[in-house]
């Protein structure tokens, strides 16, 4: 039961231990299948990587935020300003929005908010059917700031996330920006394929190939 770590990816077992491996392949019965230690063929190990690695991308937490009223209020303040209104098209009003709300979020100390922007574009009738709720929320002043509401549909809504007490003893409703789900689902996965790595380079190498016409059958 050696273990060896000079060439961790030929094997991970001494030579006694593979000859052993090798003998015990020889002496089962395998009911006249062959046992020929091949390795799995590369286009199938790429594709379960490939797989793997699409999963956590396309899964990542940050795909999943909500877009905030934080990120439309300077649309909402500049919807009727002159310069908008002189504005014939929708996509031109649109541009001209996105534009200014864009700096504005590259000017915020939250270097995030500009991908967040990007990645929840806002047209200018979905504009008008929230820009009374998001005037109300100024207006009212209340406890919680306009990063803690969310656009659900043509509705703007409380998050329901709830996060840590603020010294002033009014919670936090902000979707967070990582899931620990996420995490534990990277460290189970990691530790499955490196657990099966350790398994598979214990068993002799591919280039070592049991004699089968050995085996009784």
């Amino acid at each position: 039961m050696g273990w060896k770590f000079d060439n961790p990816l030929y094997s991970l077992a001494d030579e006694e231990e593979n000859k052993r491996n090798l003998a015990l392949w020889e002496e089962e019965k395998y009911g006249g299948l062959w046992e020929g230690n091949n390795r799995l063929p590369y286009p199938l190990t790429y594709l379960i990587g490939l797989v793997i690695l699409t999963a956590f991308l396309i899964t990542m937490p940050i795909w999943g935020q909500r877009p905030t009223v934080a990120l439309y209020a300077p649309m909402v303040d500049l919807m009727d300003s002159p310069e908008v209104q002189r504005m014939k098209s929708p996509e031109e009003k649109m541009a001209y929005l996105t534009q200014r709300a864009m700096e504005v979020m590259e000017a915020s100390d939250d270097s995030r908010l500009p991908g967040l922007l990007e990645r929840h574009p806002i047209g200018w009738y979905d504009l008008q059917l929230i820009a009374d709720q998001v005037r109300e929320i100024q207006s009212a002043g209340g406890p919680h700031g306009l990063d803690e509401y969310n656009i659900v549909g043509d509705q703007v809504q409380l998050s329901n996330y709830e996060g840590n007490v603020r010294p002033d003893g009014v919670r936090e409703r902000k979707q967070p920006w990582w899931d620990r789900g996420f995490t534990i689902d990277v460290f189970y996965v990691s530790y499955f394929c490196l657990a099966m790595v350790l398994v598979c380079k214990r068993l002799p190498h591919f280039s070592q190939k049991p004699d089968m016409s050995k085996a009784t059958t």
